[in-house]
């Protein structure tokens, strides 16, 4: 089985916080249920519409070979299967920044990643980061609940 770097059900806050900046692109605000973590997320939204107090699903894999294995980085049209096929919306990525807030006493990690221009941040607990590396390819999946 496939190994994930962060699993979890995410509820979507807002939408566009900023103001809308782009015609089919949305930055999307949501909250974990389980790890307590904020996401801010760069959605093509004319491919996947999402509205704020839906719920979804969302992994960060290195790979989406359902073995682990690393991905080459090709795709390959063998119709073999895999984790890409049990979500709706898939983008290939680099993680590019770990920070780390200390000045408080609830300390949080900040996690930056490119989709091809479309940014992600996930903030949360030190221990969210633990499997992450700088410069690490990522796998963003998400489908709706």
């Amino acid at each position: 089985m496939s190994e994930h770097l962060f699993e979890d059900t995410l509820i979507v806050t807002r939408l566009d916080p900023d103001g809308k900046k782009f015609d089919k692109v949305s930055r999307v605000e949501a909250h974990s249920e389980q790890l307590d973590t904020y996401m801010q997320l760069d959605v093509a939204t004319d491919v996947y519409p999402v509205r704020a107090g839906e719920k979804f699903n969302m992994v960060l894999a290195p790979t989406q070979n359902l073995d682990g294995t690393p991905d080459t980085g090709y795709y390959t049209q063998t119709g073999r299967k895999t984790l890409a096929d049990n979500y709706e919306y898939v983008m290939q990525g680099k993680l590019y920044k770990i920070s780390e807030d200390t000045s408080s006493q609830n300390a949080k990690v900040e996690i930056y990643a490119s989709f091809g221009g479309l940014l992600m941040l996930l903030r949360g607990d030190p221990s969210t980061a633990a499997s992450f590396e700088l410069d690490q390819r990522l796998f963003l999946l998400m489908r709706k609940v």
